[in-house]
């Protein structure tokens, strides 16, 4: 088989290469092993504009939130799907000081965060226990990366595009004229494999700093699925009517890559404090997220070996920024064009050449 690229990894980065190349009309493989503990899997999908206890900007929000819903909505009527919906944030406070540091938050910059609606105060009442108030943040979107995966998968499936099995490093061989995997040749190999370029022997020396997150599946059937809900952790709606994800922790350090008691026995605990109305815990999921030190991704191809790219360490904001990464990476390998420097990996030219 000869492509011009083979791309390891379908999570959400692998996915829009291969939507944007698919796109440009070049030929290529998807090798991914279907792990369904992987950060994309498992992940809440949330595109957020603001982040931390100080309700800041996030990096690039201002670029991102004009194009990637857009991007979401084409992707989701070519595949017949609902891939994006907007789902804004109410923020319950959960401490005199936290509502202070909104409400400054709004007099500072209120682009994005604002006071509660007062006229939305009775409904919460009734499904929820707080006792500080509640700001909203918006725009916010779901990504129903439940749908969405399979769904593009699928499409692989029935173009040829996808080689479902755990990729070898030991028999891939790098030459002049391209790169040679078990019978399969192609022009260049792009890595959007997660957490697994951790130990790539081509991208090892970068500043990854993964970190474990925990979530869990409930069913809520009479809590009303057109918002996401925030009271220091998440909860947000599922596709699937009445399922709920509530996550998630960061943990730097951890043992392994199981789900913990502890994080399952505290989340309910907030659960029966915070809401007001049933729940039943359905499933406990837990991944290993690709982040870095600098919490910027690696985006480009590698400057001693030119076959061989990377587009990984999305961390948190995975569902924003890999289509933009993405479709950037693709205007590199067509078009020449630039990648932003502060994603672009060849910042690391001193480090990858050791």
């Amino acid at each position: 088989m000869n492509i011009d690229y083979l791309i390891i990894g379908q999570g959400i980065s692998g996915t829009w290469l291969s939507y944007y190349l698919q796109k440009e009309k070049k030929s290529f493989l998807v090798i991914d092993n279907n792990n369904p503990n992987a950060p994309s899997r498992i992940a809440a999908g949330i595109i957020n504009p603001v982040t931390g206890r100080r309700h800041v900007t996030v990096w690039l929000a201002e670029k991102l939130l004009p194009v990637v819903p857009a991007a979401y909505k084409q992707i989701g009527t070519e595949l017949g799907i609902t891939a994006i919906s907007q789902k804004n944030i109410i923020d319950f406070f959960p401490s005199p000081q936290m509502r202070q540091s909104f409400l400054q938050r709004i007099e500072e910059d209120n682009t994005y965060v604002q006071p509660g609606k007062e006229d939305s105060a009775t409904t919460f009442r009734e499904l929820f226990n707080y006792d500080f108030g509640f700001g909203e943040i918006k725009p916010v979107f779901t990504v129903h990366l439940e749908t969405l995966l399979p769904a593009w998968r699928q499409k692989l499936k029935e173009n040829n595009q996808l080689l479902e099995e755990e990729f070898d490093s030991s028999q891939l061989q790098l030459k002049k004229e391209g790169v040679f995997y078990n019978g399969i040749t192609a022009s260049k190999i792009i890595f959007c494999d997660g957490n697994s370029s951790t130990t790539n022997p081509h991208f090892k020396q970068l500043p990854f700093a993964p970190n474990k997150g925990e979530a869990l599946i409930v069913e809520i059937p009479d809590l009303p699925n057109d918002q996401i809900y925030k009271r220091g952790i998440m909860l947000a709606p599922l596709a699937t009517p009445g399922l709920w994800w509530i996550g998630s922790n960061y943990a730097w350090e951890y043992a392994d890559e199981n789900p913990t008691e502890d994080f399952r026995i505290k989340t309910e605990q907030l659960l029966k404090s915070w809401l007001k109305i049933p729940f039943s815990i359905k499933e406990h999921v837990c991944g290993i997220r690709p982040a870095t030190l600098e919490r910027r991704p690696f985006v480009g191809m590698h400057p001693q070996h030119p076959g061989i790219g990377i587009l990984n360490g999305m961390g948190t904001k995975g569902c924003s920024l890999a289509p933009y990464f993405a479709k950037q990476l693709v205007g590199n390998l067509l078009y020449n064009k630039p990648i932003r420097p502060e994603a672009d990996v060849n910042r690391f030219n001193r480090i990858l050449a050791r």
